[in-house]
């Protein structure tokens, strides 16, 4: 009876924009000290008071990348600016770039390279991790330059084996691009072991900060090939030279962003970011067990699930618009739906960043009810008992 009535008022409470349980798969749930930091009073971006937060962003930018040896910056702009800026610094219009396509991310991603290269799609199905002996086979067959892999693919919930990918690129002498944007400090990530050239991160997801910023990692063999022949506002030896040599940015920077972006590093590092990987491993052990008490299915193979985000298929004759429309309106229950050709048929739920435990209970709680509420039969509560006993 005390579940029941927990659940019953998870349930009843009104939306409230400011006070929901806000589950995408970013931008995500800030904590109040990264809100207090970007409301901020004005400061002058080229004064030494900047220059110190700057410096204590490249420092703290390393750490994010778990990297001693690797270049650094901090890029206005989301974590497509990020990716382009990369690719237009890294690349030259006739390097051959093998795409590695399993989502929608990945998707975009090749698209951008047409800009900036001569990209090579290699498609896989989505819902499956890229196949490093494909790729192996195909790298055996072509001069390529470069690999670009999404290591986690949030259109699908697949996180990509970027370990071994990394591998493959190295022993064909290609630039390794890595697409980090879901996957920095939020699944492990270690460019200078694995050998990748360029990884990117958004600053909406597994830090938990504002979106419209791009943090990039470069190897020194990378930034010894930058350029800046097809970039200017996104040219990224220009953004990882001005950090580096004078605690600056080249251009005005995202001020208030700055800040909240620094004060949710702190909080990273308060955590710690091997705290912070494995508590997102335990809430998606958490989530998945939700999924199977309820009798639903993931869409990603389970071995490649990604731990950032639950990609979950909707039962047969569901309607994407009317669920989710019911977990935001009957139980402030924000979640994101699928994208491309999965739109329609999934929905997605995200724990990263700082999401708690008892985010995720409510959330679950709510798809509970919102499940029994359009038709789909199972033991009521059994989500939030499987939460609790994986947890």
């Amino acid at each position: 009876m005390r579940l029941r009535g927990v659940l019953f008022s998870l349930a009843s409470i009104t939306m409230d924009l400011e006070d929901n349980i806000f589950m995408l798969a970013g931008p995500v749930k800030m904590h109040p000290r990264v809100l207090k930091a970007m409301s901020s009073p004005a400061i002058n971006h080229r004064s030494a008071e900047f220059k110190a937060i700057n410096a204590e962003l490249r420092e703290n930018l390393k750490y994010l990348f778990q990297t001693t040896t690797g270049q650094v910056a901090l890029i206005s702009g989301s974590g497509t600016a990020g990716l382009e800026s990369v690719v237009s610094s890294l690349l030259h219009k006739k390097d051959r770039v093998l795409n590695l396509v399993n989502g929608k991310f990945s998707e975009r991603f090749n698209d951008l390279c047409k800009v900036f290269a001569e990209p090579t799609p290699m498609n896989f199905e989505w819902g499956k991790a890229v196949y490093p002996e494909k790729v192996a086979a195909e790298l055996e067959k072509g001069d390529y330059r470069a690999v670009t892999l999404c290591h986690n693919e949030t259109s699908t919930g697949v996180t990509n084996p970027a370990k071994e990918i990394a591998a493959l690129a190295k022993k064909h002498d290609c630039l390794f691009i890595l697409d980090g944007i879901t996957s920095v400090a939020g699944i492990e990530v270690k460019p200078d072991e694995w050998g990748a050239d360029a990884v990117v991160m958004g600053s909406q997801k597994c830090i938990a900060a504002p979106a419209g910023l791009a943090g990039v990692m470069v190897s020194p063999r990378a930034y010894e090939e930058l350029h800046e022949e097809q970039s200017c506002y996104l040219s990224l030896r220009a953004h990882i030279d001005a950090l580096r040599d004078e605690d600056d940015t080249p251009w005005t920077p995202a001020i208030p962003l700055f800040l909240a972006f620094r004060e949710a590093l702190r909080i990273l590092k308060e955590e710690t970011i091997e705290g912070r990987i494995a508590r997102t491993a335990k809430l998606a052990k958490a989530s998945r067990a939700a999924v199977e008490a309820m009798g639903l299915q993931l869409f990603p193979d389970k071995q490649c699930a990604s731990n950032t985000l639950t990609a979950i298929r909707y039962p047969a004759g569901f309607d994407d618009g009317k669920f989710r429309k019911e977990l935001r309106e009957s139980h402030r229950v924000v979640v994101a739906g699928g994208q491309g050709s999965v739109k329609g048929k999934i929905f997605r739920i995200g724990h990263m960043g700082i999401c708690p435990i008892s985010d995720l209970l409510a959330a679950y709680a709510a798809v509970e009810a919102a499940m029994i509420k359009f038709g789909h039969k199972f033991e009521r509560g059994a989500a939030v008992r499987a939460i609790a006993k994986s947890y």
